[in-house]
């Protein structure tokens, strides 16, 4: 048994390149231009219930992603949507900041594919001399080489729809609640609403 566990681990490890190469992915942002229908699933339905119409899937409803231009456009394209709202829909832009875990990070047109993780912070979007600037709670940035850039935020508004007050009367609230907490859990609430009322604090003053 000990010899076929030993055969059995040592099999990736002496696979040959080509192989390897063969079961390699490609990039997303490598991949040509998707299909406007799943093929595979509906001959897949076809062969088994002949005789109704396959259901949509969700690829029914994707567009399929432009390639990776030649060249880089003078434009970045952003998506910017939240669990029960569209924000911008292929808006095209100058660049856009976000609040990403390790710093803020600007992306221009042409940026290298990226995927971020976003803090509690501003996000603004640069449109010529207009700046527009969103306060987002967190979620991720997926940004393409092809320069679009998805943002999937849980919360976000506007700056100037914050009201100072509320944020100040938060922040002491959950101040007071990590001071007084005392079990992990009431510290770890604590410390979020602390670290997210900070974050719309500095926001508004910075």
């Amino acid at each position: 048994m000990l010899r076929q566990a030993t055969r059995l681990l040592a099999r990736p490890a002496i696979a040959s390149s080509s192989s390897f190469a063969a079961r390699a992915r490609s990039f997303s942002t490598d991949l040509p231009t998707a299909p406007a229908e799943d093929s595979t699933f509906i001959d897949a339905w076809k062969k088994i219930i002949p005789n109704i119409d396959p259901p949509a899937t969700p690829l029914t409803f994707m567009q399929p992603r432009p390639q990776t231009p030649s060249s880089i456009p003078s434009k970045l394209t952003v998506n910017f949507v939240l669990p029960y709202a569209s924000e911008l829909s292929a808006k095209e832009v100058d660049m856009v900041i976000i609040p990403a875990t390790t710093g803020q990070m600007g992306v221009l047109p042409g940026h290298v594919a990226t995927i971020a993780e976003l803090k509690p912070g501003v996000m603004s979007v640069h449109e010529g001399n207009d700046v527009t600037k969103y306060f987002i709670s967190s979620g991720f940035a997926v940004i393409h080489a092809n320069s679009f850039a998805d943002i999937i935020a849980i919360e976000a508004v506007p700056i100037d729809q914050i009201d100072p007050s509320l944020v100040q009367k938060g922040l002491a609230d959950f101040t007071q609640k990590l001071s007084s907490a005392s079990t992990d859990l009431e510290k770890a609430e604590a410390q979020i609403g602390v670290d997210v009322h900070s974050a719309l604090n500095s926001a508004l003053t910075g």
